[in-house]
């Protein structure tokens, strides 16, 4: 087997790693992600097939992606899930086959998903109070959350909890969560509030920094240590004295730009090489097309060679920053969405 070599992009950061969204519906409406009452959804005949999905998974894995997550809006409402990870788990070249989900479904297929060859599983859990969980994300399904994590850790080796934490909402609940995490042997992860596409209602002052995530962490723990890492993953881990590991993204006051090597598929095939990526490539309309193999993974090079983007960089740049994207907008090109770009 050919060793794939990855494409460098204008700024030397190989293409290696892939986020796919699976679709773009969901069963929450989180402030950060979906706060917003109707939405313009993709066309269904537009959403890519199992089967495109795994060609071109083929193609990036061809370019020398590794790693890929799959996402969505919420990736478990897309019907027969586990066939697709059955599809992707045959293919040696990927290495990191992962979920990112809500965790309202997973007790149903966690079991069913490890079967078919998912690796890892990441549940956003950004409270652990039901009534909080009711007001942010409009679910009264908390119970069904926790039940997914439990199942998740008796099916997979590796599970993480991402929290996005936002001031005068959930940053009084960090300590509460680490320790939830900590009992149960898992991983959390912290994020700083993202002014992305479907954070409608971001402002500066709802940012938590790492640095306020490390010191209020430290002031219950003692000294935190960071962990060394190769310096491609977006989440920064350390460790408190008794050896207990977590992370926090710093997204918004810190970004990793220079060192992202991961694009985005949204569900209806747009090849995007940034979160706050406002064009893409139209994989889907190659793919319909008559396209060859040859022929799609020369255009996704040829992207990616072009790429500059550092979207969260010029972000935290600007001197007076607001909300990214208007409702008007959003509603204009559903692709804007955090939610059909895999966040």
């Amino acid at each position: 087997m050919i060793t794939p070599v990855s494409p460098l992009d204008r700024l030397a950061r190989p293409l290696r790693n892939l986020r796919i969204s699976v679709t773009d519906r969901c069963n929450m409406r989180c402030r950060y992600c979906m706060p917003e009452n109707e939405y313009v959804w993709l066309p269904r005949e537009s959403i890519l097939t199992f089967e495109e999905i795994d060609r071109v998974a083929a193609v990036f894995a061809h370019l020398g992606v590794s790693k890929i997550r799959l996402t969505g809006g919420e990736p478990l409402l897309r019907h027969d899930l586990p066939k697709l990870v059955a599809l992707l788990a045959r293919r040696p070249e990927l290495t990191d086959l992962a979920l990112t989900t809500n965790g309202i479904l997973l007790g149903r297929y966690a079991a069913t998903l490890a079967e078919a060859g998912l690796r890892r599983v990441t549940v956003s859990l950004d409270t652990l109070q039901p009534d909080r969980m009711l007001r942010f994300a409009r679910s009264a399904r908390h119970g069904e959350v926790l039940a997914g994590i439990d199942s998740a850790r008796t099916a997979f080796g590796s599970v993480k909890v991402n929290t996005v934490v936002i001031r005068g909402y959930n940053d009084d609940e960090v300590l509460d969560l680490l320790e939830f995490a900590r009992a149960r042997g898992i991983e959390p992860r912290f994020i700083e509030y993202m002014d992305v596409g479907g954070a409608t209602g971001w402002s500066g002052d709802q940012v938590v920094s790492q640095r306020e995530i490390l010191e209020l962490v430290a002031r219950r723990y003692g000294p935190v240590r960071q962990v060394e890492s190769a310096g491609w993953a977006p989440a920064e881990r350390f460790t408190l004295p008794d050896g207990t590991v977590f992370g926090v993204i710093a997204s918004t006051t810190a970004p990793f730009c220079r060192t992202c090597d991961r694009g985005r598929l949204t569900a209806d095939g747009t090849f995007l090489l940034c979160l706050y990526g406002e064009r893409g490539l139209d994989l889907r309309e190659l793919l319909r097309g008559g396209a060859s193999d040859e022929q799609l993974g020369d255009r996704i090079a040829e992207v990616w060679r072009q790429r500059t983007d550092r979207g969260a960089e010029e972000r935290a740049a600007l001197p007076a920053r607001g909300v990214l994207h208007r409702i008007e907008s959003l509603r204009a090109d559903p692709r804007r969405e955090m939610h059909t770009r895999g966040g």
